[in-house]
């Protein structure tokens, strides 16, 4: 079974809002990741505008060969946004303004008559939904409830783990919600915390359709450039399904 790599942009446009200069260019980035294997480009417009700001969701919509992954609150705001621009597909995720990153699942199951809501206007326009939630049978069955066709799992918690017996836990954990979840119907993606070595076994879950990294890529290219770090990850994603 095939798997695909979306590779997060945000922290080239980090880089950028650190100076605030029109320079790295976001297009010139999605473009050279594109061009090194990756299946999709994932930006997360937050409320904040901390790094990805308005005009680069249109920009680069108008730009990108492949495809669009949009990630965003549940909010009037980001579903007026989302509407406007239509990308292929939308990341529904949990914000704190005093985060650094996202630090866990968004917690469907306490907001279910919302998520429905959220979920039924963007499938009118076409985009396909995804919730971005923990490794948890209640969250997988109050996504599905949702009508939500895509879960991404959070493996940022895989990616913490300081032990064995903590990793060995959290890998098994994601490997039974990820079968869970697909024998729901539900399509499964992941992403969080993943880097070249923590990866492959997250990867050779064959339930998984696609992996969103971004931080390790970005991080990555500063020593061998972005195409390469692109290319290596997607590399990687193919050796551990022996494609």
């Amino acid at each position: 079974m095939s798997i695909f790599l979306g590779v997060n942009i945000d922290h080239i446009a980090t880089l950028r809002q650190a100076r605030g200069t029109k320079y790295p260019s976001l297009i010139d980035a999605a473009l050279i990741c594109e061009n090194s294997g990756a299946d999709s480009i994932t930006l997360h417009l937050r409320e904040d505008r901390r790094h990805i700001q308005d005009n680069d969701v249109i920009e680069l919509k108008s730009r990108l060969k492949t495809k669009m992954n949009l990630e965003m609150a549940a909010t009037d705001e980001m579903l007026q946004i989302a509407s406007h621009v239509l990308p292929e597909d939308c990341c529904l995720v949990p914000e704190k303004r005093q985060e650094l990153t996202t630090e866990g699942g968004l917690d469907v199951a306490s907001q279910i008559s919302r998520m429905k809501e959220v979920c039924a206007q963007l499938s009118t326009n076409n985009i396909k939904t995804s919730l971005f939630i923990d490794a948890d049978k209640r969250q997988i069955d109050a996504a599905a409830e949702c009508g939500a066709p895509i879960i991404e799992i959070h493996t940022g918690h895989y990616a913490n783990t300081t032990s064995k017996d903590e990793y060995e836990f959290e890998l098994k954990r994601i490997s039974e919600a990820c079968n869970y979840a697909v024998n729901l119907g539900l399509q499964v993606n992941a992403g969080h915390g993943l880097t070249l070595i923590n990866t492959t076994p997250i990867a050779k879950i064959e339930s998984i359709v696609e992996l969103n990294i971004g931080h390790s890529i970005i991080s990555r290219a500063l020593f061998v450039g972005l195409g390469n770090a692109t290319s290596e990850m997607k590399d990687l994603l193919l050796e551990a399904r022996a494609l």
